[in-house]
């Protein structure tokens, strides 16, 4: 069974950071088929602006590797208008896309940053997610 999943940044960075992290899981579990990705080209964009700040290190070739196969195996989705204030508007393109999705899907939006999205029921952690695709 496979799960729909807007992926939020902090998660792929998390995932960068430590190979042994639940993010860097769930990343696999994207890989695998088990974890769709949804996007638009603004999230890909934002993917590509933090992985390449110069303060993480993370080598060019493997951000690049990692965005062109989430954009591959992944589904596009536009952004639709939504009525929620967000703490951070740029974490708005991220719950806009799960919104469209979730008209035809169960999708689910991954961020380590819950606090930034509204308490509802497919805001979920890294840890969550784990949760889910392996009960």
């Amino acid at each position: 069974m496979s799960f729909y999943a807007v992926i939020d940044t902090n998660v792929l960075v998390s995932a960068f950071l430590k190979s042994t992290s639940v993010p860097h899981v769930v990343l696999e579990y994207v890989f695998a088929g088990s974890i769709v990705p949804l996007y638009n080209n603004e999230i890909l964009a934002e993917y590509k602006e933090v992985l390449n700040r110069p303060k993480f290190h993370f080598p060019k070739e493997a951000v690049e590797i990692v965005v062109a196969k989430i954009k591959e195996i992944g589904i596009h989705f536009d952004a639709i208008p939504v009525d929620e204030n967000l703490p951070d508007p740029k974490d708005i393109v991220f719950y806009a896309v799960t919104m469209n999705a979730r008209a035809e899907n169960d999708a689910y939006l991954v961020t380590g940053n819950i606090k930034h999205f509204p308490e509802k029921p497919f805001v979920v952690t890294p840890r969550q997610m784990l949760d889910i695709v392996e009960k």
